[in-house]
């Protein structure tokens, strides 16, 4: 891995990933749930849970780059606009520093943009990366 390296993970986000994430976590504000309510918001509208969106970074993490054994040590996310049913989001994870190499401990800039490639969400993750055994001489 070298500092600048990069993946991307898209997702269009539908009523029914909205109404899954609240059922699984508990979350049914009205603001994610109920449109009649959410137009009185200065959202206008029902938005996607933060949360939701921001797991798009877990999923590059652990699936593209770096990938299996990735484990989370720390992120941090900063919610800069809303994200409405059926956008499409792109999680942009690039490496930014070797925290130590020794321990595999990176640090990302994570980023999520929507359709007109405004950043919804920035900040970063602080990751090891513990790869199985069969792994470490393929690309899992």
């Amino acid at each position: 891995m070298n500092i600048g390296d990069s993946a991307t993970f898209s997702k269009t986000i539908s009523e029914s990933d909205v109404y899954t994430f609240a059922g699984i976590t508990g979350d049914f504000n009205p603001l994610h749930v109920n449109e009649t309510k959410a137009k009185n918001t200065i959202f206008k509208s029902r938005i996607v849970h933060g949360m939701l969106v921001g797991s798009f970074i877990s999923t590059v993490l652990g699936t593209k780059f770096p990938g299996p054994g990735t484990i989370y040590l720390e992120q941090d996310l900063v919610y800069k606009k809303p994200v409405y049913i059926n956008d499409t989001v792109t999680a942009i994870v690039t490496l930014s520093e070797v925290i130590d190499a020794e321990k595999n401990i990176y640090k990302f800039d994570t980023i999520i943009v929507n359709d007109d490639n405004e950043k919804v969400i920035e900040g970063y993750a602080v990751v090891k990366v513990n790869r199985p055994k069969e792994c470490e001489n393929a690309s899992c």
